[in-house]
């Protein structure tokens, strides 16, 4: 089963890249961030006519995740236990929540498609948010895997969060002094290793960029960002054959400021079976 993540920047934009990168790169299922619409608003009928069926997650023109899938997709939620709501100018409990978390459980795989906060600038509340949101993420999946061995769970999508430097290839961000690379982001992202997930694509793929702004030449100039991982549990990393992160779809016309990044899972088929082979 071939799996990815991609933040497309908008479906209705780039509804029919989208689609033939799927078609052509034969993957399974698709976990989209900011898709930027609401349900009715999705362009379904490509995936459908591509054979695709779609879980969908939008509230107005922020934000929003999906999933695509040629699998039945199962066991929906649009979030996750105590997510944290956001208001600007507001706090405490009791907030609107933001369509930025959707669990799908696909042939037996427990999937996440995740679009965390920005944080904005680290004198921002949506800082504190951003950290908020990742920490509480973290004691549910801790919660789900504790109440589900075996099952394969990955989180995946956008984390806003570039945890080592070689990740960081924007010279306008600046270690210590921005988001993304903030030491407190950086230990809030390293604590999915505490419960056991670890970046199954970084062993396969251990350089390159997912994410080049717009600006100032930034993609010509390879000067990027990884932000968008797989955080997969022993039983997903076990899984894992061979992994890529699709650098070329940053290029052409009107593309997502993101990339794709796939994972190939060796799943056992129904013809697969523990009884020994007699001759």
């Amino acid at each position: 089963m071939r799996i990815a993540t991609w933040n497309v920047n908008s479906i209705r934009a780039r509804v029919r890249r989208t689609v033939d990168w799927m078609v052509r790169e034969d993957i399974d299922v698709l976990a989209m961030q900011e898709i930027k619409c609401r349900p009715d608003q999705f362009p379904a009928d490509v995936f459908e006519e591509a054979g695709y069926e779609l879980a969908i997650h939008g509230l107005n023109q922020w934000n929003g995740v999906a999933f695509a899938s040629r699998l039945p997709i199962e066991d929906v939620v649009t979030a996750f236990t105590d997510m944290p709501g956001f208001l600007k100018g507001e706090e405490g409990p009791g907030l609107p929540l933001e369509a930025r978390a959707m669990g799908a459980t696909i042939n037996g795989v427990r999937l996440w498609s995740l679009y965390v906060p920005n944080g904005r600038s680290l004198e921002d509340p949506h800082y504190i948010y951003k950290l908020d949101w990742l920490a509480r993420l973290k004691t549910d999946a801790a919660a789900w895997l504790a109440a589900n061995p075996g099952v394969p769970f990955a989180l995946m999508g956008d984390f806003n969060v570039a945890p080592f430097d070689s990740d960081m290839g924007d010279p306008t961000v600046i270690p210590g002094l921005s988001t993304h690379v903030s030491q407190p982001e950086r230990d809030a992202l390293a604590a999915f290793g505490e419960i056991g997930l670890t970046d199954v694509v970084r062993p396969i793929v251990p350089e390159g960029f997912t994410y080049w702004d717009y600006k100032q030449l930034r993609f010509p100039r390879n000067e990027g960002m990884r932000i968008d991982f797989i955080l997969g549990s022993p039983d997903f990393a076990n899984l894992v054959t061979d992994a890529s992160i699709h650098r070329n779809e940053r290029k052409g016309e009107a593309p997502s400021d993101h990339v794709p990044v796939v994972v190939d899972l060796d799943l056992p088929t129904e013809d697969d079976d523990d009884r020994p082979m007699i001759f």
